[in-house]
């Protein structure tokens, strides 16, 4: 299916749903890579991160925001598009992507409006919209909310975002 990275960084349950409110107070101690690790679910991106050279600017102060989408998020790609994104001469095409998913400052859920437009690093701006209970940026619905690490904060999104 598509070439897995798996970083050699330490791993447990952070952000893995259930798992989330008895630990938030742990990954607060944790930067947004760490906290990430922690969850399993995000090996996808955090492959892609290393291979776009991203994971010391995510593991330094911030603060930032990440919209991060879930293995399966990657999984839902046309086949082939991952593996062809980690590719060496794809890097400024991924980096855009992920830096696409990054908004600077911690931006938490209470901070969202319905037709607010954030400015991602990558150079573009995501607009989020809200209806009732959920919560989208893009065309990404946002799984799971407001995951405080050390240097920013964590939104689970449902799909990956494109520049």
């Amino acid at each position: 299916m598509f070439r897995r990275t798996y970083l050699s960084l330490t791993a447990a349950t952070v952000l893995a749903g259930a798992g989330l409110g008895a630990t938030s107070a742990v990954a607060q101690d944790m930067n947004i890579v760490e906290t990430a690790q922690e969850a399993g679910d995000f090996e996808t991106l955090l492959a892609a991160a290393e291979s776009a050279g991203l994971v010391e600017t995510l593991t330094g102060e911030g603060p930032f925001t990440v919209f991060a989408p879930t293995d399966e998020a990657f999984e839902a790609l046309p086949e082939g598009t991952v593996d062809e994104l980690l590719m060496e001469e794809n890097q400024d095409q991924l980096t855009s992507i992920l830096t696409y998913h990054v908004v600077p400052g911690a931006v938490m859920s209470s901070d969202l409006e319905d037709g607010m437009e954030a400015e991602t690093v990558e150079g573009s701006s995501v607009t989020v919209s809200i209806d009732g209970d959920t919560v989208m940026v893009g065309d990404a619905t946002v799984t799971q909310a407001d995951i405080e690490a050390s240097n920013g904060v964590i939104h689970v999104i449902d799909s990956v975002l494109m520049p």
